[in-house]
């Protein structure tokens, strides 16, 4: 498997694409907040690997203000992360084959806002512990104030990112803390304000939502909400939606103990729904 470089036009980021021998679908990943693109070769599982072995083209990018793209280390407004989804989008609108999206966390509320905001040439959607209920339990006025401060100190770290709740597998986490590629320090505010006002605006678009989706959580999840994803699946008008909830697990399902469960239902998940391709 051979990783080639693709090219966002638009967009201040580096693409990857790993092209599959005989293809049936196209996969649009968007990694998580903090992190890069190629942790979804060797980790995840080899997520990357069997996607591509299982026939289907993986596009994807380090996405600004991360890995290998230029920007401030993780000072990102979630409004412009949106839109290089929208154009990575766009330069793949056109081919033949299916495309779908896959977002884990920050991703998925990346992919979730993509697609309710244009779902034109979507084959269909897949989120893994997505970010989709931000700040449910912070106080009113802490949010209230959010904006403000993302504007005078967007840099500020505001928000602890406890690794040790992201795998049970302490060899997971500890390969997470020694990566350096990987921004270790507190969520800047700039980014926690508009994931916090991105992922409250969205709740209004979701009974719209018809695509085919496939949502996956751990049920001790403390990184993300997983009742951001029930709530999430409950609204979806969609007649093909499926929502799994995986007890004991917690943020990186495809490095904790069910990862060859959750690889299997993402894989068959995507073949059946690409068998006439």
């Amino acid at each position: 498997m051979q990783k080639q470089l693709w090219t966002v036009p638009g967009a201040p980021v580096n693409g990857y694409m790993w092209q599959a021998a005989r293809p049936r679908g196209a996969v649009l990943l968007a990694h998580g907040f903090g992190e890069y693109v190629g942790r979804y070769v060797e980790g995840y599982h080899g997520l990357i690997p069997a996607l591509v072995e299982s026939g289907l083209t993986v596009y994807a990018y380090d996405q600004r203000g991360h890995g290998t793209s230029e920007g401030r280390r993780a000072v990102v407004d979630m409004n412009d992360l949106v839109a290089d989804h929208l154009r990575a989008r766009e330069a793949l609108r056109g081919q033949a084959l299916p495309v779908f999206l896959f977002g884990h966390s920050m991703g998925g509320l990346i992919s979730a806002a993509s697609a309710a905001r244009d779902p034109r040439g979507l084959s269909g959607v897949i989120l893994s512990s997505p970010a989709l209920l931000v700040g449910e339990n912070e106080p009113a006025l802490k949010k209230k104030l959010a904006p403000l401060l993302a504007r005078v100190a967007p840099r500020l770290g505001v928000t602890e990112l406890p690794t040790s709740h992201l795998s049970t597998q302490a060899d997971q986490v500890r390969l997470y803390e020694e990566d350096q590629q990987i921004y270790h320090g507190k969520v800047p505010s700039l980014s926690a304000a508009t994931m916090l006002v991105l992922s409250a605006q969205l709740w209004k678009a979701y009974p719209k939502w018809t695509l085919p989706t496939l949502v996956f959580h751990g049920s001790q999840d403390q990184v993300t909400d997983p009742r951001g994803s029930k709530r999430f699946f409950d609204l979806l008008p969609a007649a093909d939606k499926t929502y799994m909830e995986f007890s004991g697990g917690y943020h990186e399902l495809l490095n904790d103990k069910a990862r060859a469960e959750v690889r299997e239902l993402i894989l068959s998940w995507l073949l059946e729904r690409t068998a006439a391709a």
